[in-house]
């Protein structure tokens, strides 16, 4: 099952096109997410949203929030302008989150009959080190 979840960072604002056939839209922006190795550059990935993905990724979606997103990657072989072909990674956005605290609209109706007490202070997990470990073994067990 091809299914991946990404944090990125926005880094070309979201465009809309449309099919011919029934006017589909269809959303399209470049993310960067960080890279797995110190020293490595961060990646870049083009991402497309179908339907009301793509009227999401307009409407909602700035160059340079933080977004987590879930869908499936694919390959796509697309010409070079020297007539050679390249492959290129394309994620096809299932759901996106934004990441950070947005603060939850107050209610401006609602009547408090006593003022309330302030919400306590919820300390953050420490953040795990994902890139703690390398891809590749600097030692080999096999004795051959």
């Amino acid at each position: 099952m091809n299914h991946c979840v990404l944090e990125v960072e926005v880094i070309d604002a979201p465009t809309v096109r449309y099919t011919q056939d029934n006017q589909t839209p269809i959303g399209e922006m470049t993310v960067r997410f960080d890279a797995l190795r110190d020293g490595d550059p961060p990646g870049e990935l083009k991402v497309v949203g179908w339907g009301n993905l793509a009227q999401e990724l307009e409407n909602k979606v700035q160059v340079g929030q933080r977004l987590m997103l879930e869908g499936r990657l694919r390959m796509n072989t697309v010409p070079r302008q020297d007539g050679m072909k390249e492959k290129r990674a394309e994620f096809t956005l299932a759901r996106m989150h934004p990441v950070g605290g947005a603060a939850a609209p107050s209610n401006p109706t609602s009547k408090a009959a006593a003022p309330a007490a302030p919400a306590p202070v919820k300390k953050e997990p420490e953040a795990a080190n994902w890139n703690a470990a390398p891809l590749v073994p600097d030692t080999d067990e096999i004795p051959f």
